[in-house]
């Protein structure tokens, strides 16, 4: 029987090899995020070079990723898998939950919910995922968030329910 010529191609990713504690010792997590921002601090995690998403904003409460659907995230039917959106949501409402913890704490993720408006594609193009606080407590906190493109149309919308510990 004939083989099928096959067209085959690869993505190889780089990231800063080093200690994944963002946060300086005595800083609070905005003040994190913030450095991380700076120029001069600027580097991937393995996860958003994986994944292929940066931090561009951080204020109290609220962060924008922005997240590049590219061929390596098509699942077989086509479309850009439902994981990369899953990812680029929890990361955004984690790092939003992050703007709030004080030295002396940690967060991670209790629960994440996941709601899918539309299917992304490559040609989607850039995506941004605002995300912000909705309740922080003392031991809890709730975020919510949403995937956009550049146009405002909605491809997904994401909550979340993280832990807040004392480190």
């Amino acid at each position: 029987m004939p083989t099928a010529l096959r067209e085959t191609k690869s993505h190889t990713i780089t990231w800063d090899v080093g200690p994944q504690d963002q946060r300086p010792s005595g800083m609070t997590g905005l003040e994190a995020l913030r450095h991380s921002l700076a120029a001069e601090h600027r580097r991937r995690t393995p996860i958003a070079a994986l994944m292929d998403f940066d931090l561009v904003s951080a204020e109290d409460g609220v962060v924008v990723l922005e997240g590049r659907p590219g061929e390596q995230h098509i699942n077989p039917i086509g479309i850009v898998h439902g994981g990369f959106a899953a990812t680029l949501l929890d990361a955004a409402l984690w790092s939003a939950v992050q703007t709030t913890i004080q030295p002396g704490e940690g967060h991670t993720t209790l629960e994440l919910k996941v709601n899918y408006s539309r299917p992304m594609t490559p040609k989607t193009g850039p995506v941004d995922c605002e995300a912000r606080i909705v309740h922080r407590g003392g031991r809890v906190a709730v975020a919510e968030a949403r995937i956009t493109d550049k146009a405002g149309k909605l491809y997904a919308y994401g909550s979340s329910t993280l832990l807040i510990d004392k480190r």
